[in-house]
């Protein structure tokens, strides 16, 4: 995977998450399992980067967080994979990271593998929380990546309206 992709998937996963914020809060019946899973998918991200800088993350895997906390959480997941994307290259995504996981298994794995699954992981959990919010009567915020790189929203669910 080239520095030049990660960082369009993790431009991507900015504007997405922050869509997916934009969901959140569009009123008060929201199921609190979708707030839950936006907030599992920023403290992985959370957790991933501080693993590849060699630190232990300062947010568990399954917080409770507020919006506002999310947003937050989200400001700085991006900020930080911004800083790393910038300064790897092709050649320093394969070099190892060594690291404990949030069941106590130690594991090695490489830093390019990291992203991809970070990326993945959030696509993964977006998708749980779109499902949730229509579930609820609501309307999600289209967050796909083709959307994303073209500028324009994907085809949408009938009785979503134009998007």
């Amino acid at each position: 995977m080239t520095t030049s992709l990660l960082r369009s998937l993790f431009a991507h996963a900015e504007w997405a998450n922050t869509r997916v914020l934009e969901s959140l809060g569009q009123g008060p019946d929201t199921d609190p399992q979708a707030l839950a899973q936006y907030a599992h998918l920023l403290a992985a991200e959370h957790v991933w980067l501080a693993r590849i800088a060699g630190r232990g993350g300062s947010v568990p895997i399954w917080p409770v967080l507020t919006l506002e906390q999310c947003e937050a959480l989200s400001d700085e997941n991006a900020q930080g994979y911004a800083r790393l994307l910038a300064r790897e290259s092709d050649a320093s995504l394969l070099r190892d990271v060594a690291y404990t996981n949030s069941a106590g298994n130690q594991f090695t794995s490489r830093v390019a593998d990291i992203l991809a699954h970070v990326a993945m992981h959030g696509a993964y959990h977006r998708g749980q929380v779109s499902l949730m919010l229509r579930r609820g009567g609501l309307v999600p915020a289209p967050t796909d990546y083709i959307a994303f790189v073209r500028g324009q929203p994907a085809a949408a669910t009938p009785g979503d309206g134009a998007r």
